[in-house]
């Protein structure tokens, strides 16, 4: 046990002409006769003026007034909100601020901006500036963040280097994302469907602990990370995200994702998945949890196969089909078997639960898939007849033909014909299973707005440079990842607002923004700043999004 005693005014310590702030505390230890010390560096001084690290961010406001250090915070506002005279600046300055006066007005509106400010009190403007950079520079690395705030006004106001981004990334902790979470969840999620899917995403770094080799759909060779994300249906807005070693698969997460949804307070949970996530055990842990859920089913399944083949040769028919989805359609009541142990440790089956079975059939996906069929096994057969087989597909031929050689005829190849039936037989069928949704249509309707989440990451792999991450140690990832995804918030409710005003008839995301993105912001020295021209064409859009104008158009 020791006693630390209470907390000292930081002192100076130059270091090859750099000069360190630090705390120094001293404490007994059982046993010893002089007292231990140990220090807490703080930050340096750069020209007079105190640059705190990550241990004087996370420090409360009174721990930072005992240090006697005194952190100059500068809070930027919007142009809209001065009031007055501007006081008397020595350079004149011509800034674009009509697309990240967008993002301030969508923040405020989405409670972003508040919620950061609680959480994040010293840096929650830095956090918003890079988001607003990324959205606006889609492909580009952070470190080009300096270039691009000398021509935008953003919430922070000053530049952002490269080395105070990493250390900004290294603030944002666990704790204060999970916050987020909650604050936001608490705003906006109703009772709705969430889509729920995982993302891989490769890197170069070798230090990263959650980094393993899995499989991408890439297929390269880097050491990876995986995203698990959960989208609202209603809303169409990211309501959390986890970050997960490389080498675990989608099955696994959803249980773990289920007890999260749990601790920040979303009681009523209805889940959409793809059917990489379908195992018996994950079906039997949303039942045990009471959460509803909509998920694909692989046909492969013995129960999907069986009821394929009861409907097989009647779901072809016109009461089966639906013309605003343009699919056949069937659907069936099954038990869902809930197992446990008895006393004696051997597997019982407790209760049964009630399931939902929804079948379909598209008859242009049949056909393109016994195309694809026909085109493989031609090819597979011109291999074996021209002498170039390949050891990889030795399992297929086996699987498709049937080859005899002999001495006067040579090498004859048979396609086996009923093996092609038999796998055609299933084509153009997808199955749908659910705990709640009875109507099959419905059910469709549902898991199909679930690519969302797949559009959510190429936004994030793409737009936001999350494809390969440029950092070292995890607590920069997970600050850098949280960055962009309050940028995915805002670029969410963006593309949410483009669909239901129909915007994309005349516009495509890069378009709009770049329409917005010209509109300038004047400041003079001594005088007050002012806006410029806002055409007509810009007012509507603003109109669109429910945001006044800047300047007021007859």
């Amino acid at each position: 046990m020791h006693n630390t005693r209470s907390k000292p005014k930081a002192k100076a310590q130059t270091i090859r002409g750099i000069t360190y702030m630090y705390q120094e505390f001293s404490y007994r230890v059982s046993g010893e006769k002089n007292p231990r010390h140990r220090r807490r560096y703080l930050g340096k001084m750069i020209e007079e003026t105190f640059v705190p690290n990550a241990k004087f961010l996370l420090l409360s406001p009174e721990e930072q007034t005992q240090t006697g250090l005194i952190f100059q915070h500068t809070v930027a506002k919007s142009p809209q909100a001065k009031r007055g005279r501007k006081p008397a600046s020595e350079i004149s300055t011509r800034l674009f601020h009509g697309a990240t006066y967008l993002f301030d007005h969508l923040a405020e509106r989405l409670g972003i901006t508040d919620d950061l400010k609680r959480i994040f009190p010293y840096t929650w403007e830095k956090i918003l500036s890079l988001a607003w950079f990324l959205i606006l520079e889609d492909h580009n690395v952070i470190s080009r963040f300096p270039k691009w705030g000398k021509t935008h006004t953003h919430p922070y106001g000053k530049d952002i280097s490269s080395p105070r981004s990493s250390e900004l990334f290294g603030t944002i902790t666990e704790d204060g994302i999970q916050q987020f979470f909650s604050f936001q969840i608490k705003r906006r999620l109703e009772k709705e469907y969430l889509a729920y899917d995982c993302t891989s995403i490769s890197t170069y770094s070798q230090a990263l602990a959650i980094a393993r080799r899995g499989k991408n759909k890439e297929h390269d060779q880097l050491e990876q990370i995986n995203l698990a994300l959960v989208f609202g249906h209603k809303s169409m807005l990211p309501v959390c995200y986890r970050i997960l070693p490389g080498n675990i698969t989608d099955v696994m997460t959803v249980k773990k994702t289920v007890r999260d949804l749990a601790a920040m307070g979303i009681g009523s949970v209805s889940l959409i998945m793809d059917r990489g996530f379908y195992s018996e055990e994950n079906i039997t842990a949303l039942y045990k949890q009471h959460y509803r859920f909509i998920i694909a089913a692989k046909k492969s399944l013995k129960r999907v196969k069986a009821a394929i083949n009861r409907i097989h040769d009647t779901l072809v028919r016109f009461e089966h089909y639906h013309e605003g989805q343009d699919i056949y359609y069937a659907s069936e009541l099954v038990k869902w078997e809930i197992k446990g142990t008895d006393t004696e440790g051997q597997e019982t089956i407790q209760t049964h639960k009630r399931l939902y079975l929804h079948l379909y059939y598209d008859d242009q996906r049949a056909l393109d898939a016994r195309r694809t069929q026909h085109k493989k096994v031609l090819r597979l057969k011109r291999e074996l007849e021209q002498g170039e087989r390949n050891t990889a597909h030795d399992q297929l031929y086996a699987k498709y033909f049937t080859i005899k050689k002999t001495p006067k005829r040579g090498m004859s190849v048979i396609i086996r014909t009923e093996v092609l039936e038999e796998e055609a037989k299933y084509y153009g069928y997808f199955s749908l299973m659910s705990n709640l949704v009875k109507d099959p249509i419905d059910a469709l309707i549902v898991y199909r707005a679930k690519d969302v989440v797949e559009k959510a990451f190429g936004n994030l792999k793409e737009r936001l440079a999350l494809r390969r991450p440029g950092v070292s140690t995890h607590a920069n990832l997970q600050g850098k990842i949280f960055v962009q995804y309050i940028a995915l918030i805002i670029l969410s409710q963006i593309q949410k607002t483009m669909r239901e005003q129909k915007l994309y008839q005349g516009y495509t995301l890069y378009t709009l923004l770049d329409e917005l993105d010209v509109i300038e912001y004047f400041e003079h020295a001594g005088k007050r700043g002012h806006w410029g021209e806002v055409t007509q064409k810009q007012a509507k859009l603003f109109q669109a999004f429910k945001v006044p104008s800047p300047v007021h158009i007859k």
